[in-house]
């Protein structure tokens, strides 16, 4: 069974192992086929009509099937790798190790955004950007400038206090943990993440940088921590709502998954906290 750790805790062999394996799905071309798939969702996923990744009750099983597909596709390099899950509540800075050269590699500079250190940097020439909102094809992130505060946990334990999964009208406008947690509303935990590094994170093809990996399986570890906590409180909406997908719908752009699949991750993977 496939153990998510965190971040801080993997060991260097780990972190050496996980590098080497999205450097040769980027190489194969499979990595880039992820951010499409993304970006497609993304700029697809309105308020006021069919929503699937993101604005809806599907935002949680959708992400989660995805990294479920991309952890498959890393152990298909090296079946020993596991994605692991950055804390933002914990690993709240720009000097963190998840940053360091060894590892994500750092900041991007001044000038332009673009990241100098680490195996992702352009001059290492494995990390070309190819499914991009702009014409440079470099990984940019500008860590604490567009937000200057990661959330911290008692941001997230007031978001996990919350008993409803979602509510209509099921998008950006929802009250209820999922938009809470995707950031549309009140303190914003996911969006931010994404503005706080910056660069590509901060747009539709945020998958081109490593990191979303690692900031999805947080967010994904959060829903199973919500559900411990409301066991009673499943997903909604259950049937016959337009435009989202409900309980036993299932979800594209797969035919072969429904929110009601996903909603035990120990089916197929556990975190170290399990």
């Amino acid at each position: 069974m496939t153990v998510r750790k965190n971040q801080a805790d993997l060991t260097a062999d780990e972190k050496r192992r996980l590098v080497a394996s999205l450097i040769e799905l980027k190489r194969s071309g499979r990595y880039d086929a992820f951010v499409t798939t993304h970006n497609t969702f993304i700029m697809g996923d309105t308020d006021t009509g069919e929503r699937t990744g993101h604005r809806s009750p599907s935002f949680l099983p959708w992400h989660r099937r995805f990294l479920i597909e991309f952890e498959r596709a890393l152990q298909s390099v090296d079946s020993s790798v596991a994605l692991p899950y950055w804390d933002w509540t914990r690993d709240r800075s720009p000097r963190s190790s998840l940053w360091a050269p060894d590892f994500l590699g750092g900041t991007g500079r001044t000038l332009d955004g673009r990241v100098m250190d680490g195996p992702f940097a352009a001059a290492g020439g494995n990390w070309t950007v190819s499914v991009r909102v702009d014409a440079r094809t470099f990984l940019r992130r500008s860590l604490g400038s567009g937000v200057r505060e990661l959330p911290t946990r008692a941001e997230v334990d007031s978001v996990l206090a919350m008993s409803t999964y979602d509510m209509a009208p099921w998008n950006s406008s929802s009250d209820g943990f999922r938009n809470h947690l995707e950031g549309w509303r009140g303190v914003n935990l996911h969006n931010r993440v994404h503005v706080w590094v910056g660069g590509q994170m901060a747009t539709g093809v945020s998958p081109n940088d490593p990191v979303f990996w690692l900031h999805h399986a947080f967010i994904d570890k959060l829903w199973a921590e919500w559900q411990q906590r409301h066991p009673d409180s499943g997903y909604v909406p259950p049937a016959g709502t337009p435009d989202v997908v409900d309980l036993d719908e299932t979800m594209k752009p797969w035919n072969d998954v429904r929110p009601a699949d996903l909603l035990d991750h120990k089916a197929f993977y556990t975190f170290d906290t399990d």
